[in-house]
């Protein structure tokens, strides 16, 4: 396998012979690296940490450091972080705590743009883009296909919604309902479904206009969510992506963005 002779890697880490460990990277015990996975140069990996196939991280992005969680006493926990991720320069991503399961999680074909930051217990799914800067805090869950603009906080154990799209510089500290667009700083609210991200996925053109009434429903029409969920299951067709909507709203616990 190609390793730099001036990577310094624990005898207890597994690297697949199809890695590549560029120079001055840093792999500590109980580490797993897959096939094709390249580090570019002065990475710092603490275990246990896996990481899967055809990754590729930038210089000086770090993995599996312990958190920055006041109540971590140096329990045993995990990062994970699936396939074909690129990692970019100066982004951090710390390993779980006892208060969130022990694992923070990165799905697959997502990218991480310079200086963002996994903290505790994060669980990320699918092809998710954060920019710039964007800061997601402890125990934060992000969906599939969520895009999050630059520079961007996340409050802890907020949830951002399949397909959402939040614009940049928010400050979000309830959840970001699946599909939607949300923007604001002091006032942070939705404009409306995803438009633009769902056409360029596949999603047919009357389940859009179903969603756009939707949020038009909860964020326009005065009425309560209570009220506006019942307006919606009578006026608006249904649909899987309308019903994703609902339940999300019903299993929140911090309230919903509207």
């Amino acid at each position: 396998m190609p390793i730099h002779p001036t990577a310094i890697i624990d005898p207890t880490a597994e690297i697949d012979a199809g890695a590549d460990i560029g120079p001055y990277c840093i792999i500590g015990a109980e580490v797993q690296i897959g096939a094709r996975t390249r580090l570019m140069a002065n990475n710092y990996f603490e275990g246990p940490t896996r990481v899967g196939e055809d990754n590729l991280f930038f210089p000086y992005s770090t993995a599996g450091v312990a958190s920055q969680d006041l109540k971590y006493k140096g329990e045993r926990a995990e990062t994970r972080i699936g396939n074909r991720n690129r990692i970019r320069e100066f982004v951090t991503i710390h390993r779980g705590t006892q208060g969130g399961g022990l694992v923070t999680a990165i799905g697959s074909d997502n990218l991480l743009m310079a200086y963002s930051h996994v903290a505790h217990d994060v669980q990320i799914g699918d092809h998710v883009i954060m920019a710039n800067g964007v800061t997601l805090a402890g125990h934060v869950t992000v969906g599939d296909w969520a895009d999050i603009s630059a520079f961007t906080g996340v409050h802890q154990f907020c949830r951002i919604g399949r397909h959402a799209f939040v614009g940049p510089y928010s400050v979000v500290i309830q959840d970001v309902l699946p599909y939607s667009t949300t923007v604001g700083k002091r006032e942070i609210g939705v404009f409306g479904a995803n438009r633009i991200g769902l056409e360029r996925r596949g999603f047919e053109t009357p389940v859009i206009e179903a969603l756009q009434t939707s949020f038009r429903l909860l964020t326009r029409s005065k009425l309560n969510t209570s009220q506006a969920i019942e307006r919606i299951r009578a006026e608006v067709p249904p649909c899987a992506e309308v019903e994703e909507l609902l339940d999300f709203i019903h299993t929140s616990e911090r309230g919903v963005v509207k």
